[in-house]
């Protein structure tokens, strides 16, 4: 797209914008296609400012932080929002966020993607509450068919919608969630970051470390895990306090290390620096079973070996590029020893580090973009 078109495309979600990585990098690519972009999210009271960006942002102050009146109040203030502001692309991220932007899509008669980070529908948070759950579907049921434009994050998740609205005019197309092909710059050492030199660092990072994703089974782990190794719990998620409650009644604190959610490019300086990344979802849910979490990517181009859950998605990748090991189950043992072994065989720990590095040169964002740039090029 010519840079002096100057579309303006309308980016909503329903986070305080800081962390997500995924949208922060579609605002950008639609930047770079010559889109004026605004990204709107909500505001608490204990959100970070957030960093300079290519790509104007609002945060929306709201009375509830969450449950139905959190939901309710986002989507109306969200509908008057979309209502007034100029714009020629509505872009909706997750279930959430959709019918607002739906219904301003009808009203306004502006065009309209949709970005499903997940299989919505199907997250453990709803199993157990058929009623949430069955309005999040009657509000996917009366939207989605009608979309001509959808992207979501793998292919198992592409081929579930598929299948369950055949009625579509277009497929559900894939964009992976991969960092880009650029390095943030590694500013911190082990010493400025308040880390030993001298321990194996084992690292869990994530917007959303919640119970079913191992991260219980992780810190049982520890216990028979050798005494120089220490693990990073960072970010946020309702395991969290538990994780910590854990952690004082076994003693663990000399072997696991808490640390709120930092910006990006902090992240990526502890990923850097770590020996071993995490990624150990739970087969309970159909959500988890076919996710692919972006931390894989970014333990990846951290050079950061890895030991996985062996979910079809996440188990393709390691399998593809041999970055590191995939348990057989979620029994603290088994991820002790497979912990145990690969910080004692350092040959094999290396081998995987090499092959990091590789991998990363294939699996970027510029790749999947290339998906996107297809997608707004004929919207336009």
């Amino acid at each position: 797209m010519d840079s002096k078109v100057h579309k303006r495309a309308l980016v909503s979600v329903s986070n305080d914008l800081f962390s997500d990585q995924r949208v922060d990098k579609v605002c950008n690519s639609l930047t770079n296609m010559g889109f004026e972009v605004l990204l709107v999210g909500r505001q608490y009271k204990d959100s970070p400012l957030l960093s300079q960006r290519k790509y104007k942002t609002k945060r929306v102050r709201l009375l509830f932080r969450k449950g139905a009146a959190f939901y309710a109040e986002f989507n109306i203030r969200l509908f008057f929002l979309l209502l007034f502001i100029k714009c020629d692309i509505l872009v909706s991220n997750d279930l959430d966020t959709l019918l607002p932007n739906y219904l301003i899509s009808k009203i306004r008669r502006k065009k309209l993607v949709y970005d499903s980070h997940e299989y919505f529908c199907g997250v453990p948070e709803l199993i157990h509450r058929p009623f949430v759950q069955n309005c999040w579907r009657r509000i996917e049921k009366l939207c989605v068919p009608h979309l001509s434009d959808m992207i979501t994050v793998n292919q198992s998740i592409a081929d579930l919608y598929d299948k369950e609205y055949p009625q579509r005019k277009n497929k559900v197309r894939v964009v992976r969630n991969i960092p880009t092909s650029e390095k943030p710059l590694i500013t911190e050492t082990r010493h400025s970051l308040g880390l030993s030199e001298e321990k194996k660092l084992l690292i869990l990072q994530g917007s959303g470390i919640n119970v079913d994703r191992g991260s219980e089974e992780l810190v049982a782990a520890m216990e028979m895990v050798d005494d120089n190794a220490l693990l990073l719990i960072i970010g946020k998620g309702d395991a969290v306090p538990a994780l910590k409650r854990q952690v004082n009644e076994k003693n663990l604190s000399q072997k696991v290390l808490f640390i709120d959610r930092v910006s990006p490019d902090k992240l990526f300086n502890y990923t850097y620096h770590a020996d071993i990344g995490f990624s150990l979802d739970k087969d309970t849910n159909i959500n988890y079973r076919f996710s692919l979490p972006n931390k894989i990517f970014d333990y990846m181009k951290a050079e950061t070996p890895v030991i996985v859950s062996n979910l079809p998605e996440i188990a393709k990748v390691v399998k593809e590029t041999e970055i590191g090991l995939i348990i057989a189950d979620h029994r603290p043992k088994t991820i002790a020893d497979n912990i145990n072994m690969l910080l004692r065989d350092e040959m094999l720990l290396m081998k995987f580090k090499s092959n990091t590095k590789i991998a990363a040169k294939n699996y970027t964002w510029e790749n999947e973009e290339k998906v996107l740039n297809d997608i707004y090029r004929k919207l336009i």
